[in-house]
């Protein structure tokens, strides 16, 4: 397991993705599911830094851990921030147009959409939010 503790900035997205990213090529990690994940840390990670403790910023923490049997990688963002679950939210309609439809939600049913399995919890003061995909 590797962890990064950094500050929610949306500057320091890259700086996640590339930590992930390590962890991913020493695996082999499939492109197709690592262009999948970057996705979901620019959407996950930058929600965190744009609302977890708006209007000051505090730290984040990204797990990466490795499941084998099947092979998978689990990714784990933990933030102090105000506890949000962003699975409590239904997802867009998506056959309305972008008119119609309601502003928000898109990038998060992404990643439901991308993941194999995604999970929220809000435990001791910490919002916990996990994804895992397989490779």
């Amino acid at each position: 397991m590797k962890e990064l503790t950094i500050a929610a900035t949306v500057e320091n997205i890259e700086t996640v993705t590339n930590f992930v990213n390590e962890q991913l090529e020493a695996l082999d990690c499939p492109m197709k599911a690592q262009m999948q994940i970057a996705i979901a840390i620019d959407e996950l990670f930058g929600n965190i830094a744009h609302y977890a403790y708006n209007p000051d910023v505090g730290d984040a923490t990204v797990r990466v851990e490795v499941v084998k049997d099947p092979l998978a990688v689990v990714i784990t963002f933990i933030d102090k921030g105000v506890p949000y679950d962003p699975l409590a939210k239904a997802d867009p309609n998506i056959t309305l147009s972008a008119e119609e439809r309601e502003i928000g939600g898109l990038g998060i049913f992404m990643v439901k959409k991308t993941m194999d399995d995604i999970t929220y919890e809000y435990k001791d003061g910490q919002n916990i939010l996990k994804i895992k995909k397989q490779l």
